[in-house]
């Protein structure tokens, strides 16, 4: 007898291929004109090997246009789609099979999936190919890897034109003298972040806590609250601080959840702002993996060049760092009586995420996915609740008194005359 899961699957595909075949349009919720076809259904993922060709099919409700390509350090091979609504199994991609050490999947941007492939070995990409099922008319998408020597690799990455999407800027806001708080939740789309052991993803439990810290921010009525993602996408770590720029916020809050496999037993809040030379060790490697977070997503990141320019510039970002300590401390204050911190609560490091500067930033790693109890927690509605309300009340203390709010002393820039801070 089927399982429900797969029936469930089974409707879902009949319903879309119904649609696309009938050529019927999807309509928005409200009914007033249609909205476009519906993204594509992925409901099957498999892999094969044969004779140094590693071959990766996606089976479809209807056929898409695929682009690949690879990149170096580390190898891995993107593949570019339009919007794919990813039906698939958990676990789907952990597998290694061939040439392929794993592979991930999800929304990249607006109207664009990706599907990254962690190579095991050098290989190239061979003819996409596109076949129509007989029996059931679902689609099948096949992408052949093919093992090559590293010099071949290595011109085929260099030949690649990525072209990664630019997150869309933030429209204007009307007058507004109330201050504005950027929410980032980590991490999204083709990039989940930290791992669990029972396979749930970071990029799915912090969404959860910045979506409830955003609705206590607004329902209090004192701020303009943005989120640097409002959905499962993924945004390239310089996007989310040029978003923050160019909004002009007067604070960033970016919220993860840390994992170390090695050590099960460590467990606890911490908070981090951004500095030059890490607290310590431990800082230094979190940080680094966390500006991974782009390459993990299929996605180059530059270095940007300097942005001080004189001594005023200079005297901004030291004010901006000092208002991100402060912050850290009143956030660290109102947390620890309501959740457990690590045995340094404050820390610092360099932080790509942090780096604005002229909006006072800080990180939040509200705990552990490795750490049983810390994993029970954050799962817990009860919890997340009142975490994120000692949050808004930590804001509400930040704001309290206007002497704390950003520094005003240069006047700000679009991003593209203004980088970021290296």
């Amino acid at each position: 007898m089927p399982s429900r899961a797969h029936l469930i699957r089974s409707a879902i595909h009949g319903l879309c291929l119904a649609l696309t075949l009938a050529g019927a349009p999807v309509f928005a919720q409200n009914g007033d004109k249609p909205s476009g076809p519906a993204p594509a259904i992925a409901i099957g993922a498999d892999l094969a090997s044969q004779a140094g060709t590693t071959r990766l099919t996606l089976t479809l409700s209807r056929a898409v246009e695929a682009r690949g390509f690879v990149m170096e350090r580390p190898d891995r091979v993107v593949i570019d789609l339009p919007e794919v609504n990813f039906q698939l199994e958990s676990g789907t991609g952990r597998r290694r099979e061939g040439v392929v050490q794993s592979f991930r999947y999800g929304l990249f941007a607006p109207g664009r999936s990706r599907v990254v492939i962690d190579l095991a070995a050098p290989a190239t990409i061979g003819r996409i190919e596109t076949v129509t099922r007989a029996k059931d008319g679902a689609v099948l998408l096949t992408i052949p890897l093919q093992r090559v020597e590293r010099e071949a690799f290595r011109k085929a990455a260099a030949a690649a034109d990525p072209a990664p999407a630019q997150a869309r800027s933030a429209p204007p806001e009307p007058a507004d003298q109330r201050p504005l708080i950027m929410v980032d939740a980590g991490h999204g789309g083709t990039d989940p972040g930290a791992i669990a052991v029972g396979g749930v993803f970071e990029k799915d439990i912090v969404f959860g806590y910045a979506q409830a810290l955003v609705e206590k921010l607004e329902a209090s009525g004192r701020y303009r609250v943005r989120m640097t993602r409002d959905r499962d996408v993924f945004v390239p770590l310089a996007d989310r601080v040029r978003l923050a720029r160019e909004a002009k916020a007067d604070l960033f809050v970016s919220i993860h959840a840390d994992s170390i496999s090695a050590a099960p037993q460590v467990r606890g809040a911490t908070i981090y702002t951004n500095a030059e030379k890490a607290t310590d060790v431990e800082s230094a490697r979190l940080a680094e993996r966390e500006n991974k977070a782009d390459a993990a997503a299929g996605a180059d990141t530059a270095e940007a060049p300097p942005d001080i320019a004189d001594i005023l510039q200079e005297l901004t970002l030291r004010e901006t760092r000092g208002f991100s300590s402060g912050f850290a401390r009143t956030l660290m204050g109102q947390l620890a009586p309501v959740m457990e911190m690590s045995s340094k609560p404050h820390r610092e490091a360099r932080f790509m995420v942090l780096r604005s500067p002229d909006v006072p930033s800080v990180l939040v790693e509200l705990g552990y996915l490795s750490s049983k109890r810390d994993l029970e927690m954050l799962q817990s509605p009860e919890w997340r609740a009142g975490v994120t309300g000692s949050m808004a009340k930590a804001i509400d203390q930040f704001f309290g008194n206007r002497a704390t709010l950003k520094p005003a002393t240069i006047t700000r820039r679009s991003a593209a005359v203004a980088p970021v801070l290296p």
